[in-house]
């Protein structure tokens, strides 16, 4: 974690603090004007233990700190702290193609799917917009990007399938979903967009198999690219010979790997319920925070000041061993 300072001149006064190192080790060694006497004898070795070699010295070393934590609250130092990232926006893309029908990851592939995209958006922050889009012949926005993540799941639970498996469709789908982002024209070009920084725009697809219908997935994922989206794609489907009962052909690894590459994302394989699971979860912890510059000077200072009070408090115990 890389910290910066919009006051770094004010660092300079970490100098004072070897002075107070020598300011103390000078009045430690300064002898006393009186002598002290104890009325009894326990009491004398009451204090002798509590003012043991190193002991004696803690309360000093809490302050030193407490000294250097102030100077650095002094600085304003600026530090990437992990938020919601609600200035993003999120679209889960799910294939309903027949062969999510099959049982080589149980109950369905679908299901599978399904639960898993619920463990997600029960693992995003509420402040993140998300939004869900279906895809087989033909793709369909059932959500667009919204805080309501309960419309998602009720989404969800509805899905069924249908013929053909269109990934590129999918994908074009879900860009055009995302706030800022527009769909090509016939001829592929993209209209004109309004000027001006645009939210963060990710997909994450999920697919079994080849795209057999529609737009070439790797244009789609071109598309994506010069509307700067991020694409994280999810394989699902365990090897034909598992002799698992399976519907259609095999996964199409190769496509779906090109695509994340291609738009800067990450390509993720599941052959298990519980392996999605993790998947999904480890997707919501990557793309539902981000690292944003926040100042932390008033941390540092809460820091400080219990310092400051543990310092005295443990100097006023040294110096009143018995309670007195």
């Amino acid at each position: 974690m890389r910290i910066t300072f919009l006051w770094p001149a004010l660092l300079w006064g970490m100098l004072l603090i070897p002075l107070l190192a020598v300011l103390y080790v000078r009045v430690l060694r300064r002898p006393a004007r009186h002598p002290v006497s104890f009325s009894t004898q326990g009491t004398l070795a009451y204090a002798a233990a509590a003012s043991s070699r190193y002991r004696r010295h803690v309360g000093a070393a809490l302050f030193g700190v407490a000294a250097m934590l102030l100077v650095v609250a002094a600085a304003r130092p600026v530090a990437p702290i992990p938020v919601p990232a609600d200035q993003a926006a999120i679209m889960l893309a799910i294939d309903v193609s027949g062969s999510m029908r099959s049982q080589d990851i149980l109950p369905t592939r679908l299901e599978a799917a399904k639960a898993s995209a619920a463990t997600f958006l029960d693992s995003v922050p509420d402040r993140v917009r998300i939004g869900l889009v279906t895809f087989a012949g033909f793709a369909t926005v059932l959500v667009p990007p919204v805080t309501e993540h309960k419309r998602i799941k009720d989404a969800l639970v509805g899905l069924g399938y249908a013929r053909r498996t269109a990934i590129g469709e999918g994908l074009l789908e879900a860009v055009a979903a995302l706030p800022g982002r527009v769909r090509p024209g016939p001829d592929g070009a993209l209209p004109p967009v309004l000027p001006g920084p645009k939210p963060s725009g990710i997909v994450v697809l999920l697919s079994d198999g080849n795209s057999n219908y529609g737009i070439s997935p790797l244009d789609a994922a071109e598309i994506a690219r010069r509307q700067d989206v991020t694409v994280y794609t999810v394989g699902i489907g365990q090897p034909m010979s598992t002799g698992a009962w399976q519907i259609g052909g095999s996964l199409d690894q190769e496509t779906l790997q090109s695509i994340a590459a291609i738009t800067g994302g990450t390509y993720f394989h599941a052959s298990s319920a519980e392996g999605l699971r993790q998947i999904y979860r480890r997707l919501a912890r990557s793309v539902g925070w981000e690292r944003r510059p926040t100042e932390i000077s008033a941390v540092t200072a809460a820091g400080a000041a219990v310092l400051f009070l543990a310092s005295l408090s443990l100097s006023w115990f040294l110096m009143h061993p018995a309670g007195l």
